[in-house]
C-alpha cells in the first residue's frame, strides 16, 4: 500500500481488533431468546423441543406446568455444570430454562439467554457455547424481555438503590453439613410443603453445591403473593411471553441453603418493569417477602 509502513499497517490492525473487542464487550444483552413461534399445541411442541434438546446434547432435568397453556423444561449440560463448578455460587447458573407458551393464537418457544445469565450470575465463563447449542436446537429469532444491558452492567446489576445484588442472597437455612443440607432440602421440597415443590435437582461436580428448582403455588387467596401464576399474571404482560422466568432456584452450598432475594431474581428477568402503575412492581410489592418466607418455611428444619 503506497505511503503505508509495516508499523502503520500493524497499528491499524491492532486498532481494528481493539474496536471489535470493544463492540463485543458493549453488546446489548437481553434476558430471553425467542427460538420460534407458530401453529400447534403446547403439548405437541413440548415433545418436539425435548427431542431437539436431547439431540443437541442437553439433559432435561425438570418439567413444570405453572398454569394453563405453558410448560417449562429445565435443562443442563456438561458445559453448564463445568462453568458452575468454576464460579462462586455458580449453581444458580447450572441450568437454563426453556418455555413453550400458547399466546396470541400461536405457540412460542423461548429460553433464558445463557450469555446474559452468565453475567448477572457473575460466572467465570460467558456460556457462549451453550447459547450456540440452544440456538442450533431451538432456533434464534431475537433476544427480548428488556431494553438490555452490557455484560459489565449485568455483572453489577441491581434494580435500584437499596435493593439487593447477586452477592447478597438470602440464607434460608443452615445445617450441620452439606450432606445433611442437600438431603433435607431434597426431601422437604419433594414433600410439597406449604405449596413449595421440587421441579429439579442438579449437583455441581467436584463441589459441595446443588441447585433445586422450586415451584410456588398458593393454595388460598392469602397465599397469592408467593404464587407463580399470580406474579406472572401481573408482570408477564407483553406479546412475547417471559415464561422461562420460572421456576425459582434454591441453592445448597456447603452447609447453607440460599435463594436469590426476589427483588433481584425478578428484576434480572424484568429489569424494565416500572415501579408504579399498571403491570408494575407495585402490584407485586408483597411478593418478595412472601417468596422468601415460603422458601424458608419449606426448607428449614
Amino acid at each position: 500500500m503506497p505511503g503505508m509502513t509495516i508499523r502503520s499497517v500493524l497499528l491499524s490492525a491492532v486498532f481494528m481488533f481493539s474496536g471489535t473487542s470493544a463492540l463485543a464487550a458493549d453488546a446489548i444483552l437481553k434476558p430471553f431468546v425467542l427460538g420460534s413461534k407458530g401453529a400447534g399445541t403446547v403439548a405437541e411442541k413440548a415433545e418436539q423441543v425435548k427431542a431437539a434438546l436431547a439431540a443437541g446434547g442437553f439433559t432435561v432435568v425438570g418439567d413444570y406446568v405453572p398454569y394453563a397453556d405453558a410448560e417449562i423444561l429445565v435443562v443442563t449440560s456438561d458445559e453448564l455444570k463445568k462453568n458452575a463448578a468454576e464460579s462462586e455460587h455458580g449453581g444458580f447458573g447450572a441450568i437454563q430454562r426453556v418455555a413453550i407458551t400458547s399466546a396470541k393464537n400461536e405457540v412460542q418457544v423461548s429460553y433464558t439467554n445463557p450469555v446474559y445469565m452468565s453475567h448477572v450470575y457473575r460466572m467465570k465463563g460467558d456460556l457462549s457455547g451453550v447459547s450456540a447449542g440452544l440456538a442450533k436446537a431451538l432456533g434464534r429469532v431475537e433476544e427480548f424481555g428488556a431494553k438490555g444491558m452490557t455484560a459489565a452492567q449485568a455483572r453489577k446489576y441491581h434494580y435500584m438503590i437499596g435493593m439487593e445484588y447477586f452477592d447478597e442472597p438470602d440464607v434460608l437455612a443452615e445445617y450441620a453439613s452439606y450432606e445433611e443440607a442437600v438431603q433435607a432440602v431434597n426431601a422437604k421440597l419433594s414433600a410439597n410443603r406449604n405449596g413449595v415443590s421440587k421441579v429439579y435437582r442438579v449437583d455441581v461436580p467436584g463441589k459441595q453445591e446443588s441447585v433445586f428448582g422450586a415451584a410456588l403455588k398458593g393454595a388460598t387467596e392469602a397465599d397469592k403473593n408467593m404464587d407463580d401464576r399470580f406474579i406472572m399474571s401481573e408482570i408477564d404482560f407483553r406479546d412475547v411471553k417471559s415464561t422461562a422466568h420460572l421456576p425459582y432456584e434454591v441453592l445448597v452450598s456447603g452447609n447453607r441453603v440460599y435463594a436469590l432475594y426476589a427483588r433481584f431474581r425478578i428484576a434480572i428477568n424484568f429489569p424494565d418493569l416500572s415501579m408504579m402503575g399498571k403491570n408494575s412492581f407495585m402490584n407485586i410489592m408483597k411478593s418478595p417477602d412472601a417468596i422468601r418466607d415460603a422458601l424458608r418455611n419449606a426448607v428449614q428444619k
